[in-house]
């Protein structure tokens, strides 16, 4: 219940309130006591140092700050936590039924978003005070236990092999705060001593080193970095404080008598201590990491995602950004491969060909991590227009693969034709296929603009502009035939490709023009397209029998 409830917590705040967490941070890092304290604020919040961690190293990976910054912010994580830590000592248990009913009522409203993960957040602070309150009742009667007494004197005897079973038990848990409340409770109810808890209090700030350590192994060095410091000052806290616990027992009950409270002072108290003592040289700990994990000398793969970190799926927010930034990449290879179609044409460049169709390759790779992620990213835990953008981002990024297909499946197969018999379009020929190309980058262009903006006009453009470009392919059509019966020779030669380019040409604008009918389709707009479709078939038709 304990692990459940911290994690309930954890994924209220990072679903419901997560985008914004990550702004605080990202503009806390100006100077490392204001990132200090900013991933203080963020960890009491969290109530995770770990998620605080992964959080910063992610920006280390996209250079938006350097390791002495983000280590600064973990060193503000872990102290946060232990405020976390001082709340829960106090008997709180009295509000847990009120924590209950208020996040079960925010829960199952029927409103999604900010209120659902409320009511997470509150459901889990109420199972993380009914499983405390529990585990204190359940260990009263193991102080007689025999088979615990020689647990806790062989641990006594021992205290490193103590600080590494909690050491273990904390990366299993991935969580420091749930095993610091755990051995509380332990020692509350008799079960430990003193002492034996505060060398496990130090094991199980040790082993909140590990899960961020193994998330971050194949990110980019400078995440590994703060990681890895993080470690090494922890490492370098127990070894300094584990030979004085035995007296720190003493100065510590000076304070407060309590053995809840005793636990968690010695918590807050190794933080802090490790705060003052290493924050005025996080700029040295960032030197000595990059000693140890060097820059590596990476190639860069176009064909590989620059934006999607598994660390974000926890904030869908925040993971939709990162797909719609990749979805974007997708859009601008379309562009440069239609692109160089036309020089294709244009020059019968072999190579260039070539090139167009590993474009095609990249692209489906890129596509393929796309909906990988996407599969990744739960639904659940979306409010409405998150879910809205979720579709929105599976649907055009689908379309642009298909798009590429076409320009590889279909045009570059006629840019073959074209070379292998060495033919030329006319010169009207060729200006019909540059008009029609021209309308399609534009297209393409103004697609890229409605994915981002959303913006209903520009959507009413782009269907107006697939109504040109329907009307601009009967011209040239009419045109076409014409030079077919006056019997010119280019013409002839290269007829069957000039009408297939451009009915590719169109079916590349018809995936492009999906992004706008669902924007049309809202608060009565969907009328106005099926007028506008009902008007264009009725124009197509005239101009069709006048052709």
């Amino acid at each position: 219940m304990l692990l459940w409830g911290v994690g309930l917590v954890r994924l209220g705040i990072t679903h419901g309130f997560g985008a914004d967490l990550r702004r605080v941070l990202a503009a806390s890092t100006k100077n490392r006591f204001k990132s200090f304290f900013s991933g203080m604020a963020i960890t009491a919040l969290l109530q995770s140092s770990t998620a605080t961690v992964l959080i910063v190293s992610g920006f280390a990976a996209q250079g938006m700050i350097n390791a002495a910054a983000g280590l600064a912010m973990v060193l503000g994580a872990d102290v946060g936590t232990t405020l976390v830590a001082q709340v829960f000592s106090f008997d709180l248990s009295f509000i847990a039924p009120l924590l209950m009913v208020a996040g079960y009522a925010a829960f199952t409203m029927k409103i999604f978003g900010r209120m659902k993960n409320l009511g997470r957040i509150l459901i889990g602070l109420a199972l993380m005070l009914f499983a405390l309150t529990l585990i204190r009742e359940a260990t009263e009667p193991l102080k007689n236990s025999p088979v615990l007494e020689t647990v806790v004197s062989a641990l006594e005897s021992d205290p490193f092999f103590a600080i590494l079973i909690t050491a273990l038990l904390t990366w299993m848990a991935h969580s420091s705060l749930a095993i610091v409340l755990l051995i509380m409770s332990f020692v509350v109810g008799g079960a430990f001593p003193i002492v034996l808890g505060f060398y496990m209090v130090l094991g199980a700030n040790l082993g909140g080193t590990i899960p961020p350590i193994l998330a971050t192994l194949k990110d980019h060095p400078e995440a590994l970095r703060i990681t890895v410091g993080n470690l090494l000052v922890r490492l370098a806290g127990v070894i300094l404080t584990f030979p004085f616990v035995m007296q720190l027992e003493g100065y510590l009950s000076l304070f407060d008598s309590d053995p809840a409270r005793e636990i968690v002072n010695f918590h807050t108290a190794f933080n802090l201590c490790l705060a003052l003592l290493f924050l005025p040289f996080t700029g040295l700990i960032s030197k000595l990491t990059k000693k140890i994990i060097p820059d590596r000398n990476e190639v860069d793969d176009i064909s590989r995602a620059r934006y999607l970190d598994n660390k974000d799926l926890s904030i869908p927010s925040v993971a939709l950004a990162s797909a719609t930034r990749e979805t974007l990449r997708m859009a601008d290879i379309v562009q440069e491969m239609l692109d160089d179609t036309m020089k294709v044409f244009k020059t019968n460049d072999i190579v260039l060909l070539e090139k167009v169709r590993a474009e095609d390759n990249i692209l489906d790779s890129l596509y393929s991590q796309i909906k990988t992620y996407m599969a990744k990213l739960s639904q659940e835990f979306m409010d409405p227009k998150e879910a809205q953008r979720y579709v929105q981002v599976l649907t055009f990024s689908t379309n642009l693969e298909h798009a590429g297909d076409v320009i590889d499946k279909n045009l570059m197969p006629l840019a073959l034709k074209k070379i292998k018999r060495q033919t030329d379009f006319s010169k009207e020929g060729m200006k019909e296929i540059e008009h029609i190309h021209g309308l399609i980058m534009e297209s393409v262009q103004l697609a890229q603009s409605i994915f981002v903006s959303n913006d209903a006009e520009q959507a009413k453009q782009l269907l107006q502009d697939k109504q040109d470009i329907r009307e601009a392919e009967i011209a040239g059509m009419a045109t076409h035939i014409e030079r077919l019966s006056e019997g010119v020779s280019d013409t002839i030669a290269t007829s069957s490709l000039h009408i297939d380019i451009i009915r590719d040409y169109r079916r590349i604008n018809s995936y492009m023009c999906t992004v706008a009918y669902p924007l049309l389709e809202k608060e009565g707009e969907g009328r106005e397209r099926h007028y506008f479709l009902q008007n264009t078939k009725k124009n197509n038709h005239k101009q069709e029998t006048t052709s």
